[in-house]
């Protein structure tokens, strides 16, 4: 079976560093992560290489570029994390493909920035940590953006990690609940719920959305979604359900979800079309990923297009 991983973490010191409040609190984990962010040979490859991964998509850590404010120094920091990605993928061909990161604190510039990686690096599309200091991919300045995405025929991955925007009062006392455990799919998945209702699908119908972590819970609210929109009045109404666009303009990856019950559940919400095979390297274990895939029960040709075939046709790898 041939593997493809979408959300495989580098980082780059001084330009990605991960956020620290994490790695405080997860003692010698961090540690091992650290050690294997920056690398790509010594212990990358032979991971993948023993689990069975073809090529991992790579994009740069959280907190990515949205630490920082300036807009300067994201559109400086953006070019070198982006050479520098095309450099490691020009190094290892059959193993590598690159995703974008973007200046978002400048649109003008991100979108420069994600033509130039994508027309020029042969990068796969782009990937962004969640929101900006509070500002959302909704908003009318990031409309060219999805515009050029669009354009471009490349997706947008919508990560979690970006720095706390507001404090959520259920945290308190909680600091386990902050992050990946729980607190990082509910800000990104509002998120993703914010780009759906502001009908930007429906200005940009080819524009794709992808979402981590089986979705960050929301193949498991469509009928809820749509059962209390058409219970209230918007200021715009979607051209579809909003369960429609889950599964075609928003899709999703496995990625530290390895449950095959969860799996399941998921190819009969939005389908195996929709959905692909990711790790999360190096926060999650390749060969948890693969064992918990391959225990999944799924068709032969469904078991093909979450493995590889879905991310060779989304992004064209």
């Amino acid at each position: 079976m041939k593997y493809i991983a979408l959300e495989e973490a580098f980082s780059i010191p001084g330009i990605a560093d991960p956020m620290p409040q994490l790695a405080s609190r997860t003692r010698h984990y961090a540690q091992e992560w650290l050690r294997k962010l920056p690398d790509f040979t010594e212990y990358r490859l032979p991971e993948m290489d023993a689990a069975g991964i073809d090529i991992q998509v790579l994009s740069l850590t959280v907190p990515g570029l949205q630490a920082d404010m300036d807009a300067a120094t994201a559109r400086d920091k953006a070019r070198r994390a982006n050479d520098y990605l095309a450099q490691v993928v020009s190094e290892h061909p059959t193993r590598f493909r690159g995703f974008a990161a973007l200046p978002l604190q400048d649109p003008g510039a991100a979108v420069a920035e994600l033509d130039r990686c994508v027309t020029e690096l042969g990068f796969c599309g782009a990937l962004v940590n969640d929101h900006l200091g509070g500002h959302y991919l909704d908003e009318p300045a990031y409309e060219p953006l999805w515009g050029a995405l669009e354009s471009l025929g490349v997706p947008l991955y919508l990560h979690p990690g970006a720095p706390p925007a507001d404090h959520w009062r259920v945290l308190n006392g909680h600091p386990e609940l902050y992050g990946s455990m729980w607190s990082w799919a509910a800000e990104v998945s509002g998120h993703a719920l914010r780009v759906l209702f502001s009908g930007l699908f429906d200005r940009h119908p080819s524009a794709i959305l992808i979402l981590g972590h089986m979705g960050e819970f929301l193949p498991f609210q469509r009928s809820r979604l749509d059962s209390r929109y058409a219970t209230i009045d918007t200021d715009y109404r979607l051209q579809r359900p909003p369960s429609s666009y889950l599964g075609t303009n928003i899709v999703f990856t496995i990625s530290g979800v390895f449950s095959p019950a969860t799996l399941a559940g998921a190819v009969g919400e939005v389908g195996a079309d929709a959905i692909m095979f990711s790790i999360d390297y190096p926060y999650e274990s390749s060969r948890a990923a693969v064992d918990g895939f391959e225990r999944a029960t799924l068709s032969p040709g469904d078991r093909e297009k979450i493995a590889h075939a879905n991310a060779e046709r989304i992004l064209k790898v």
